[in-house]
């Protein structure tokens, strides 16, 4: 009898234990890495690489934090739209950190490739993102490969295009060039050195907005999880663009994929073992989002604003304030100043504008050029593939290669998109 009753005791005992175990650690993942729903700032610019997030060197300060997603499709103006978010000074950028989760699904072995369907590898999306914007940015290296050594990595997918991972206290060698706003991509890597994740999540928790873009998950709804999460406070930027634009742009940007594509282009006759899945799957899961969209759901009350790249790119200026108003930003002279120098003015070299990831353009000469690169005979048939999208997103349709080359009329028509409030 008495050994009995001190087994119930020890497991009376060892179930507290589970208990408050299970407690500590949920309330550490959401209280981030300082206590009591606080973040970091630096107090002054020193060499903090190794520190603590909350020691004597970082100011507990509380704050709401806004969470930006900018959801698009490959080659519909994302990494142009993303650095008008990237430019502000209280906005923490991460270009394609989705890109780790999908590489680590397709490099491994083909059997683990075999039992991973859609839903479990949107589930691994909508996690990273979630870690993301609590700013744990450490959850990335469960993808990053080579697996980082101490929260250091050199592997982190185009580091270079956000300013808060070129800056202090991430970077602390090459404040004198980003000040002066040279491209990223020539001198971040070289003066910044492997990224330091530990400095990164201090750098996120020190900006009142974090903003993420991603082409990998293809329809809205799929982050319907993410809009009701009570710790998150989600605002989706929908970028769409015509589909027409999207294949020629695609054609150019990744050539050996779109080989028959380039063939059919060229000849006027459309090779038997053209791919016409990818441009139709495309124009399904940006109508189905849009469509959504415009429904206004509940999960989508204030947190959803369609953008056309055609609008931002005929009136920058003007689309640009209003996606700031959307998520809560003033806008910044050096904004400003970044939409001038990369909208109204020619590409400086020619080899920058063949660069995949280019965001310097002359924003209204480039938005319908696609017009004078396609044949008649695919547009034609991206019209047929694609009728329902350009419909409802407000793309006019050519009826012959006259109309398709005559660039005074625009094939973009007046449309207004009010966001879900």
């Amino acid at each position: 009898m008495e050994c009995s009753w001190k087994a119930v005791l020890l497991l009376v005992c060892a179930s507290l234990g589970v208990q408050y175990t299970a407690i500590r650690t949920l309330k550490d993942s959401l209280s981030g890495p300082c206590q009591g729903a606080f973040h970091c700032q630096a107090r002054q610019h020193r060499d903090s690489r190794w520190r603590s997030p909350c020691d004597d060197g970082w100011l507990p300060i509380k704050s709401s934090r806004t969470h930006i997603l900018l959801f698009a499709t490959t080659r519909s103006g994302s990494s142009f739209t993303g650095q008008l978010l990237n430019q502000h000074s209280g906005v923490f950028y991460v270009f394609e950190p989705l890109y780790h989760v999908q590489q680590a699904f397709t490099n491994s072995s083909s059997r683990l490739r075999h039992a991973m369907d859609r839903r479990a590898l949107l589930g691994a999306y909508r996690d990273l993102l979630l870690n993301l914007y609590t700013c744990d940015l450490s959850f990335m290296e469960n993808y990053i490969r080579p697996e980082p050594q101490d929260h250091v990595t050199g592997a982190f997918f185009r580091r270079s295009s956000s300013h808060a991972l070129c800056s202090a206290p991430v970077c602390l060698g090459g404040e004198e060039e980003s000040s002066s706003g040279q491209p990223d991509e020539i001198w971040c890597p070289k003066k910044c050195g492997a990224l330091n994740l530990t400095l990164a999540s201090m750098s996120c928790l020190s900006r009142g907005h974090m903003a993420i873009k991603t082409v990998r998950v293809p329809e809205v709804a799929d982050l319907r999880t993410l809009t009701e999460d009570p710790r998150l406070d989600l605002r989706i930027i929908h970028l769409v663009r015509d589909p027409r634009a999207i294949l020629a742009s695609r054609m150019v940007a990744f050539s050996d994929q779109f080989r028959a594509w380039k063939i059919w282009n060229a000849t006027g006759r459309q090779p038997r073992y053209v791919d016409l899945s990818q441009i139709t799957s495309t124009c399904k899961d940006m109508a189905a989002s849009a469509a959504t969209g415009l429904r206004k759901p509940m999960w989508l009350r204030g947190r959803y604003l369609l953008v056309r790249y055609e609008d931002l790119a005929f009136n920058p200026e003007d689309k640009a304030t209003e996606i700031y108003r959307f998520v809560g930003l003033e806008m910044e002279d050096r904004v400003r100043s970044w939409i001038a120098q990369n909208t109204n003015s020619s590409v400086s070299s020619p080899s920058e504008w063949n660069y995949r990831y280019s965001t310097s353009r002359d924003s209204r000469a480039t938005a319908e050029s696609w017009r004078l690169r396609l044949g008649f005979d695919i547009v034609r048939t991206l019209q047929n593939l694609c009728n329902d999208t350009l419909v409802l997103l407000g793309y006019k349709q050519v009826q012959s290669a006259a109309e398709l080359r005559d660039m005074s009329h625009s094939l973009v028509e007046p449309w207004t998109f009010q966001p879900v409030l």
